[in-house]
């Protein structure tokens, strides 16, 4: 009898059906599934509910199959979320005696600037 050693470590995802992955897979047939309810449950004219249709299939097309730089449009989100969740201008300095806190261990602080400090409007340098 043979025997094959069956690869693990390869870095790709298990196809499903008709060459889609499941993640593939299941937001087309979410996105179908709202294509149909846009084009048959709105009561408006017949050219609104095809432009809406055919805009949540190209949405779903998009979403479902284009994978800039190799990462889905999902992982894209949350990077652009994580991006804008975190400051931009972060000041670092060391606590002087002065300043010791109740814990001893905490012996750094992290200070940001006010709102109107970052406004370009507002006349400031600091950018």
């Amino acid at each position: 009898m043979q025997r094959h050693e069956v690869p693990t470590h390869l870095n790709i995802e298990d196809k499903a059906f008709a060459g889609l992955t499941m993640r593939q897979l299941m937001v087309a047939i979410i996105g179908l599934a709202l294509a149909y309810s846009a084009m048959s449950e709105a009561p408006l004219p017949l050219a609104i509910r095809l432009a809406a249709g055919a805009t949540v299939l190209l949405m779903t097309a998009a979403i479902s199959l284009w994978q800039p730089a190799g990462r889905s449009l999902e992982d894209w989100a949350f990077v652009l979320l994580r991006y804008v969740s975190i400051p931009r201008v972060v000041v670092w300095r060391v606590r002087t005696s002065r300043e010791v806190a109740v814990d001893e261990e905490a012996r750094f602080e992290v200070l940001l600037p006010d709102r109107d400090e970052l406004d370009p409007r507002g006349g400031s340098t600091l950018r």
